[in-house]
């Protein structure tokens, strides 16, 4: 008896240590660089702060926000035409300040608060090689091409088909029907190398990605206006908010310093220059006297 009373008390005494020691935070991520330089600078920052924090990225974007709403993580850094389009099914039209405004307003009734967004706009855009352009310059010119049973292959991510801020929405708004065959689904990350090489003549990118300009890409001019604004924000769960005012100021003063040139500098740390994730986020930080 006396033993199983000593295991009892030795299994109660582990419980306790696992709870005082569990994060107060977690931060959440996508599976893209900046997302995970994001989530990591995010995360060294807060722990400066004093917060005990544990990271959860990689992951897509409907599971990180699903994960937000359920509680599994208090918060990651998410883009307003995302949730504009993909989370809350907004088709109309709306300039940054009205999609931030949008997002703001229907996520408060989710639970979840949107924060200061940065000057970063990760939109969506579709480049070609500046050296064998096939003679395109904007989207509508690569929709004439299609439209005329022209061959461009292009590559795209698993999600950019299916979303409606995606392939299914463009093809809409430029007039055009692309066929499978000058589809080629790849890793997001692939699709510069793959453009680079030549082994496809346009692709999906980012247009905080470092490598548009190292690759030396061209960006097809959305000239329709059909992507909206994709700036990139803090969004934190309203109850952890609410136990931790703090966090408005810390990750509104962190939001400030987010640009679209930094974020395709330190991109470009880490996909060109091959820097790892911790070390372009310490720099960063260290280089901005955050810790």
């Amino acid at each position: 008896m006396f033993k199983s009373i000593a295991k009892a008390a030795v299994a109660a005494t582990a419980v306790l240590a696992g709870a005082a020691q569990a994060a107060d935070l977690k931060v959440g991520g996508k599976g893209f660089t900046e997302q995970l330089l994001i989530a990591e600078i995010t995360t060294q920052y807060l722990e400066a702060k004093g917060h005990s924090v544990e990271k959860i990225d990689g992951m897509g974007t409907s599971v990180v926000r699903a994960a937000l709403e359920n509680g599994q993580v208090d918060l990651y850094w998410e883009y307003t035409g995302t949730s504009l389009i993909t989370f809350n099914k907004v088709e109309e039209k709306l300039d940054r300040e009205a999609t931030y405004a949008k997002v703001k307003e229907l996520d408060a009734e989710k639970g979840i608060t949107w924060l200061s967004p940065s000057a970063a706009n990760n939109t969506y855009a579709l480049a070609v090689r500046e050296s064998d352009d096939k003679g395109l310059s904007s989207l509508s010119d690569l929709a004439t091409a299609y439209n005329a049973g022209k061959k461009v292959n292009l590559g795209v991510n698993a999600e950019f088909p299916k979303r409606p801020d995606g392939l299914p929405g463009l093809e809409k708004a430029y007039g055009f029907d692309i066929g499978r065959r000058d589809i080629t689904p790849m890793q997001g990350g692939l699709i510069y190398q793959a453009l680079n090489e030549g082994e496809i003549d346009a692709g999906l990118v980012f247009a905080t990605d470092g490598r548009i300009a190292a690759f030396g890409f061209k960006v097809l001019a959305d000239d329709k206006g059909f992507f909206p604004d994709y700036a990139l924000t803090p969004t934190v769960r309203t109850e952890v908010l609410e136990a931790n005012p703090e966090l408005s100021e810390q990750l509104n003063a962190l939001s400030t310093l987010i640009t679209d040139d930094l974020m395709r500098s330190l991109n470009a740390r880490v996909d060109v220059e091959k820097i790892t994730i911790e070390d372009v986020a310490t720099e960063f930080l260290t280089a901005q006297g955050l810790i």
